[in-house]
């Protein structure tokens, strides 16, 4: 149930994407005003059901041009940075979405005498990072923080839900492919984190209207190898497909030809993020900087990925779940 009305209006750049259409939903409940802005807002009509009438107000504008971002971010109270790209290319490049679009929102949102800013950024983010896209989020914190001080930063591992790029993309790879790449022979540690309660813990963030300036870091409650998150998805999909261990050098290198694609399935950078593990620290767990220190239960991506996944398998819905008697 949507709680009654609120003044406070939160503006959410990026507001059509992934993570920010469940943000859209999460604020709705709590009554927000919310301004969506998004390069084609034409295309995102999809997001204003979310809401009640009149709740939900889209807007069209870009990172990479500050103009627009001081009209999206004009009276907000809250606004939250929810742009973002996992391949650096032209105009969508790492510098220019992630770090200096970072900034401008930054700006804008000091500008517009918002109280509180946040920051979708990625575990591992590294100023020092040798991924090009870490060391792009790592960045893009600073600049965040040097704008606006006080700035919020928070840090999802791989996020899993219906529209999600991991569990769906490994998925799709089992309707043709033989067997599944395990890069670096998948012993990577990954702690995937359900969207669903990466917006509670952001709309929990804008209740508490508290610019604190704190880094947390969103993990989901299963931690997991990448060989044992591809045998759950050939498992769920019901396919009897192989694990292909693949060195890292080889790896790099269909990473480089894969990342000529339009849509490439893997890239050099992405490889290069893989090779450290994707966890919450200790230190946020002792410090009350994840899920649970603010309150939320996390939901395991065993509960929530058959939910999606089912689609993948030969017969889809109508195919006899596994050890069913014929």
């Amino acid at each position: 149930m949507t709680l009654a009305p609120s003044e406070k209006l939160v503006t959410i750049i990026g507001g059509a994407g992934f993570v920010g259409r469940n943000l859209v939903r999460s604020l709705a409940k709590r009554g927000y005003r919310i301004r969506v802005a998004c390069r084609r807002p034409d295309l995102a009509g999809y997001v204003l059901p979310l809401g009640t009438p009149g709740q939900i107000a889209l807007v069209q504008a870009n990172v990479r041009f500050p103009a627009s971002l001081a009209a999206a971010c004009d009276g907000a109270f809250a606004v939250v940075n929810a742009t973002g790209t996992d391949v650096s290319r032209g105009a969508q490049s790492f510098d220019a979405v992630l770090i200096f679009g970072a900034e401008a929102v930054a700006k804008a949102a000091r500008a517009a005498g918002a109280q509180m800013l946040i920051t979708v950024s990625g575990n591992g983010a590294d100023p020092e990072g040798t991924s090009a896209q870490a060391k792009a989020k790592g960045l893009a914190e600073q600049v965040a923080t040097r704008a606006f001080p006080g700035a919020i930063a928070v840090r999802p591992s791989v996020i899993f839900g219906p529209d999600d790029r991991f569990f769906n993309k490994a998925a799709a790879m089992t309707r043709f492919s033989p067997a599944l790449p395990l890069f670096g022979g998948g012993a990577t540690r990954i702690q995937p984190v359900f969207v669903g309660d990466v917006a509670e813990a952001m709309a929990t963030l804008i209740d508490r209207g508290e610019a604190t300036g704190k880094i947390y870091e969103l993990g989901g409650p299963v931690i997991a190898t990448l060989r044992e998150l591809m045998q759950f998805t050939i498992d769920t999909v019901q396919r009897r497909r192989l694990l292909l261990p693949i060195p890292w050098s080889i790896a790099h290198i269909l990473g480089s030809i894969a990342g000529f694609l339009p849509k490439p399935p893997i890239t050099a950078d992405q490889v290069e993020l893989l090779k450290t593990d994707n966890v919450v620290s200790a230190s946020a767990v002792a410090e009350g900087r994840d899920l649970r220190g603010l309150g939320i239960t996390p939901r395991s991506f065993e509960a929530i990925v058959p939910s999606y996944l089912f689609r993948f398998r030969k017969e889809g819905q109508f195919t006899v779940p596994s050890g069913t008697p014929k």
